[in-house]
C-alpha cells in the first residue's frame, strides 16, 4: 500500500505541473503575456461569479499560490474588477471584468478542444470518472488528516 500511495502522490504532483505547462503554452501561443498559468486558471474557476478573497481562498481556487497577489496583478492587468461590499466595508468582492470572461471563454474552449481529443484516444469516460472518484477519496483522506480531532497516527508511530 505504501508504495501505491507514494506513486498516487508523485503522479498527482507531476500532472498538476504538467497541466500548468498545458495552460502556459497555450497562453504563449495566443500572445497573451500579462497573467500566468495559475491566475487564468483562478479566472476560469471564478467564471460568472463575484466573490470575496476569502471565499476564493475557500474554494480552493488559488490552486497553492499567493491569492492577494495574484488577485492584486489580475486587477492591474485588467482581468479583475473589484469594489468594496456595500453591506461589509472591509470585504472587497471580485468579479471577472470583459477582459476576464473573454479568457475565460478562450480557457473553455481549451478544455473543450482537450476533450474532444481524450475522447478520440484511448483514455474512455468511465476511467476518469474512476480517477475522479479516486481524487475525491484522497481527497477526503487527507481533509480528515486535518481535522485536529481526528484519531490519526502520528509521525514515526504505526496505527494501533
Amino acid at each position: 500500500m505504501r508504495a501505491a500511495y507514494l506513486e498516487a502522490i508523485r503522479l498527482i504532483e507531476r500532472l498538476h505541473r504538467q497541466f500548468l505547462e498545458v495552460v502556459k503554452t497555450e497562453l504563449d501561443r495566443q500572445g497573451i503575456e500579462d497573467i500566468n498559468n495559475v491566475q487564468a486558471l483562478i479566472l476560469f474557476n471564478i467564471s460568472e461569479d463575484e466573490l470575496t478573497v476569502g471565499e476564493l481562498t475557500n474554494r480552493g481556487y488559488y490552486l497553492g499560490s499567493n491569492v492577494s497577489y495574484n488577485v492584486r496583478k489580475m486587477v492591474e492587468n485588467g482581468y479583475l474588477a473589484q469594489e468594496r461590499s456595500a453591506h461589509d466595508r472591509r470585504s472587497i468582492r471580485i468579479r471577472l471584468s470583459p477582459k476576464g470572461l473573454d479568457l475565460c471563454k478562450r480557457i473553455a474552449a481549451m478544455f473543450d478542444t482537450h476533450a474532444g481529443a481524450i475522447s478520440q484516444g484511448t483514455l474512455k469516460d468511465e476511467q476518469l470518472k474512476t480517477a475522479s472518484q479516486t481524487y475525491r477519496e484522497l481527497e477526503r483522506f487527507w481533509a480528515g488528516l486535518l481535522d485536529y480531532g481526528a484519531r490519526v497516527p502520528r509521525l514515526g508511530t504505526t496505527a494501533a
